[in-house]
């Protein structure tokens, strides 16, 4: 494959390269001038020829080259096929309008070229007032690939923990995320950008808590063996860094203790199993040590009043 580096240094050096057509060009159109005797007709078609070859060499030469590039700078950055094939459209529509551009200023259509450009800045204008949130999701995408706060497969939180998901497709517009009630979510990028994301499976570990409440009169130094015991027993459950327990809360009925435990490679799914069996392995401990884990107690002090007690007891002799 052509290196683009090379080919355009080449261009640089030897302008004629780009030249040879549009002068092959010129020689069709005083041909053409000759035999149809039209003049200024033959001099629209000419520059209607030149138009073309300078639109086609152009345009091929800046696919070659910047698409090319711009291909090299993104898997430099590993970035996803998927999420470059937005970036890589935007690119050849940015190469086809400088074609565009150029090829009307060497077919000698400038006026018409001032003229466009007039009328393009107004539409751009009018297109951008009524499509706002449209642009405003686009650049937001934008963002989401250069900043890449979250990857497609990762698992995300966003407002305030509401809504969460599995990132199925990340688009300049909006992102696809699968709930794990297997829902889809099409989100507009700047909710992603506009608020807080929580990625808990970006880094190789994830830390959990859990909170454990027993009763006043169960033992808290046993109570906290047994925690960081069934810990230290879960194969998925990290030793370095250990399990902790903290005495967090004197409750109204109960003695707050949280357990801090680490998983390596999280996962939604990860998180959900391990949590769980590790929970129920704690709970059923308690059980055979008879530490209590009590439900919550109210006591209601003071006395009632029955209106009309006399009469009630009258009617039950």
């Amino acid at each position: 494959m052509t290196d683009p580096v090379a080919l355009s240094a080449a261009i640089s050096r030897d302008p004629s390269a780009v030249a040879v057509p549009l002068g092959v060009v010129e020689v069709l159109a005083e041909r053409l001038d000759a035999l149809t005797g039209l003049g200024g007709a033959a001099e629209t078609v000419a520059q209607l020829l030149v138009f073309l070859a300078a639109l086609l060499v152009v345009y091929a030469v800046g696919r070659l080259v910047f698409v090319t590039l711009v291909r090299r700078a993104l898997d430099r950055r590993n970035l996803d096929r998927h999420a470059q094939t937005p970036l890589l459209l935007v690119t050849r529509f940015g190469v086809a309008f400088l074609a565009l551009a150029i090829a009307f200023g060497i077919a000698g259509f400038g006026n018409f070229l001032v003229s466009m450009a007039g009328i393009a800045a107004a539409a751009a204008l009018a297109v951008g007032f009524a499509l706002q949130s449209v642009i405003s999701n686009f650049v937001a995408g934008v963002f989401i690939y250069t900043d890449k706060p979250f990857r497609t497969g990762d698992w995300i939180e966003w407002d305030a923990g509401e809504y969460s998901g599995v990132v199925e497709e990340i688009h300049l517009r909006v992102t696809r995320v699968r709930t794990f009630d297997n829902e889809l979510l099409t989100v507009p990028n700047s909710r992603l950008t506009g608020g807080v994301v929580k990625n808990p499976v970006d880094g190789e570990r994830l830390r959990l808590k859990f909170d454990f409440g027993i009763g006043y009169d169960d033992d808290v130094e046993r109570a906290t063996e047994i925690i960081v015991e069934e810990a230290e027993r879960h194969p998925d459950i990290m030793a370095d860094p250990g399990p902790s327990v903290r005495l967090t809360e004197l409750g109204d009925s109960d003695v707050g203790l949280q357990s801090r435990f680490w998983i390596a490679d999280p996962s939604r799914a990860d998180f959900v199993r391990i949590r769980g069996e590790y929970v129920t392995n704690v709970k059923e401990r308690f059980d055979e040590e008879g530490i209590d884990i009590p439900y919550p107690v109210r006591t209601l002090e003071g006395g009632l009043a029955v209106e009309g007690a006399a009469r009630i007891a009258d009617a039950a002799e």
